[in-house]
């Protein structure tokens, strides 16, 4: 795609270098593993004998860990080769389905979360992110950026999806006379073999010489001033998903309306490839009324649906609800990665992924204990209320803020 073309839908396959396949494969392996986790992990703590205010400090634990080790990654990224880094969370992806699959105690399960990569959210939260979008970046032009990125959400939402519905699997061997935690504990050892496949397909990445990382890869310089004031916002944001997280909305699912494993992950499948096909809208979207507007006026209605889900006279209405908001509240997510790699200098783009990342990740990681703390207290609907006003107010914010900044391909 040449500079200055609107961008549209997405980038046609053929146009996509090595790395960035393999960068897109490794993202429907891992997201795949996050979506089974996601909507599996509430069934296995609670087979275990957890509350919901366990849950939700293992979710908080979860997020809060991958929040320090993508600040590491910022700090890391213009010294080392981002290849390198992306094989290490791979390995470390392997040992954390190892240890959720071996340990059962509280303790070692919060501290297995606290240091792996288990993602409670199915989102982008991870310290994969920052080094991937840096390199996906780095192969696109102003043009087709937003299109690549749409992509690249494309592929983790699909394979989300499937995941989810991968999570009702377990229910199923457990039918046929397998012991039901050993059926539970199954689907951590195919995580184990997805960060292994992960693994492989960031080994065929080339290695980026010093000189280029050097050149590619500096700590926040000029753009300091606007990547603190998106990751102000973008924390907002983050706080108030992280009320509800899909591990705590299929909780509520659980105990509002007795969705077994199995309902829960069909559920979660096709709210996945909702929020999958809106990703080449939003790419179409954002080259028409540009990247802020897709992110606000798409954003917002989506709200105001979870709200209305909460309220819900049956569960054929809140399931309704609920997809209608999973068919818009990601469309921020490729519109939102491309506009921070569109605003800073090109040097700048490792740093400002991790740094807006970083707030976004803590802020993330208290709403999930404290949601679990309000469930538990006897009001189930409440966090996801309180989610829905807070990303209506962070929407009118970002709008304020940034309407007059744009990016490259749009002045």
């Amino acid at each position: 795609m040449a500079d200055g073309a609107a961008p549209s839908g997405l980038a046609p396959a053929a146009a996509l270098g090595g790395p960035v396949r393999r960068i897109l494969a490794a993202r429907g392996l891992r997201d795949f593993g996050d979506g089974l986790v996601a909507v599996l992990l509430p069934a296995y703590l609670l087979a275990l004998g957890f509350g919901a205010a366990e849950i939700g400090a293992i979710a908080t634990l979860a997020l809060l860990g991958s929040a320090v080790m993508t600040l590491g990654v910022g700090i890391a990224g213009a010294r080392a080769d981002p290849r390198l880094l992306l094989l290490l969370a791979a390995a470390l992806m392997t040992v954390t389905g190892v240890g959720f699959a071996l340990a059962a105690g509280f303790t070692a399960i919060a501290l297995i979360a606290l240091l792996g990569t288990i993602n409670p959210s199915a989102g982008s939260v991870s310290i994969f992110a920052p080094l991937e979008q840096a390199l996906l970046t780095g192969a696109s032009t102003d043009a087709g950026r937003t299109s690549v990125f749409a992509r690249y959400s494309l592929v983790g939402s699909l394979a989300a999806a499937v995941g989810a519905l991968a999570a009702g699997a377990p229910e199923l061997l457990a039918r046929s006379g397998i012991a039901e935690m050993e059926a539970l504990r199954s689907a951590f050892l195919l995580y184990v073999a997805l960060g292994v496949a992960c693994l492989l397909a960031y080994r065929a990445i080339p290695a980026l010489p010093a000189a280029d990382r050097r050149e590619r890869h500096a700590p926040l310089g000029p753009s300091r001033g606007i990547v603190v004031r998106l990751a102000a916002l973008f924390s907002v944001d983050s706080f108030a998903g992280g009320l509800a997280v899909q591990a705590l909305l299929a909780l509520w699912l659980f105990e509002r309306f007795g969705l077994s494993l199995a309902e829960a992950g069909l559920f979660f499948f096709w709210s996945g490839v909702l929020s999958a096909f809106s990703f080449p809208v939003a790419a179409w979207l954002a080259g028409r009324i540009g990247l802020i507007n897709t992110m606000v006026f798409t954003h917002i209605p989506s709200s105001l649906c979870l709200i209305a889900a909460m309220f819900a006279p049956d569960v054929e209405w809140a399931l309704g609800l609920l997809l209608v908001r999973a068919a818009l509240s990601q469309m921020d997510v490729p519109t939102r990665s491309s506009y921070v790699m569109a605003v800073v200098t090109p040097p700048e783009r490792t740093a400002a992924a991790s740094f807006t990342a970083v707030p976004r990740s803590l802020a993330a990681a208290a709403g999930p204990a404290i949601a679990g703390a309000i469930i538990a207290a006897g009001y189930k609907a409440t966090p996801f209320i309180l989610c829905g006003v807070l990303k209506i107010a962070y929407d009118l914010a970002l709008l304020w803020a940034f309407r007059h900044i744009k990016p490259p391909e749009e002045r």
